[in-house]
């Protein structure tokens, strides 16, 4: 990995250089909470924010997507052609890195590729930079808290300046015309490791670092653990909104008011949801908030693990800051600390 270092007035000048090629989206001030807007403007963007309410994912997978268009009365369908307008998401976590490195398991599969994913994330380069974790925050024990491959720069703030990891030619080449770029030095290091070693020791202790999740989960499939968890699940799927990772979907019809014209979508859907599981006929395979809530926890820190090696889950706790009734994957972690202290004595 090649690293440089800038100064943090130059900034802007990168930001600016981006802008010349580039559509940039980048964390900004909502409300009392940040989010990823497009911005006009470097001064509008907050580096040193905390975790955005939702993640970038709806810039490479959008929430509601036309797939293609169709004429009932000619019996005529149409590929729907949208511009993919080339951007630069700036100012990543490391943990919403690694989510899209996920998606790009799902979505670029050899034997499915997704054309309109892959053609949304071509188009998008990723600039990363370094974070304190917040309350909810659990990426290191999901091994996310670092992003190694999956960007284009990633900058981590050492003072005055900003040592950046290049990740990529085309990053590289802009990093270089915008900026007074210069090699780091032991001194530059020695920074890097201290905001790394600060960082390391800022993450909530009272979340327990559980070994073996996978193994956990099929030991305590059956547990009355997950009847108390869907018991109080609301099927709101407002974790699944705001978590970088879920990627299902649901496919849908929508007609114009004149009925005879209308476009094939694809919408996120949850597998929180109630009809999720419903098929013909009726027959619901998971009608219980339960079932649900089982169903999602092990393929966030099981299903996805036995397929790619490496947890969906990366730790960002959107989804235990957005649930009204704690639910997270914390909560999971904290029911197998509880069984661990069950068995040992």
């Amino acid at each position: 990995m090649l690293y440089r270092v800038i100064d943090r007035d130059d900034l802007p000048s990168l930001v600016a250089a981006f802008m010349e090629r580039y559509e940039v989206i980048a964390p900004v001030k909502r409300g009392e909470g940040h989010a990823f807007s497009a911005v006009a403007d470097a001064a509008d963007i907050v580096l040193d924010y905390p975790t955005t309410v939702a993640s970038p994912k709806k810039y490479l997978l959008p929430a509601v997507e036309t797939l293609f268009e169709f004429d009932a009365e000619g019996n005529a369908v149409t590929d729907y052609t949208d511009e993919v307008r080339p951007r630069v998401l700036f100012g990543v976590h490391a943990c919403d890195i690694n989510a899209i490195m996920n998606l790009n398991s799902v979505f670029d599969d050899a034997r499915y590729p997704d054309p309109y994913y892959q053609a949304h994330r071509a188009a998008t380069l990723i600039v990363g930079v370094g974070c304190m974790p917040q309350a909810h925050c659990f990426c290191n024990l999901m091994d996310a808290e670092e992003a190694r491959p999956g960007y284009d720069l990633f900058l981590t703030d050492i003072g005055e300046r900003y040592l950046v990891s290049i990740g990529s030619v085309v990053g590289a080449n802009i990093l270089e015309g915008a900026c007074e770029v210069r090699e780091a030095t032991d001194e530059d290091r020695i920074a890097f490791r201290a905001v790394t070693r600060a960082r390391q020791e800022a993450f909530n202790g009272d979340i327990p670092d559980i070994q073996e999740i996978p193994m956990l989960m099929d030991a305590f499939h059956e547990d009355a653990f997950w009847d108390e968890l869907g018991g109080r699940c609301l099927s709101c799927n407002a974790c699944a909104n705001v978590c970088p990772t879920c990627y299902c979907f649901d496919i849908r019809d929508t007609l114009d008011p004149g009925g005879a014209t209308g476009r094939r979508e694809r919408v996120w859907d949850a597998c929180t949801s109630p009809q999720f599981a419903m098929v013909a006929g009726g027959h619901n395979f998971r009608p219980t908030a339960a079932q649900r809530v089982r169903h999602r926890m092990y393929h966030k820190l099981n299903g996805f693990m036995a397929k790619y090696d490496r947890s969906l889950c990366v730790g960002c706790g959107r989804c235990a800051t957005a649930c009204k009734v704690d639910i997270s994957p914390i909560e999971v972690l904290r029911f197998f600390e509880r069984k661990g202290a069950e068995d040992a004595e």
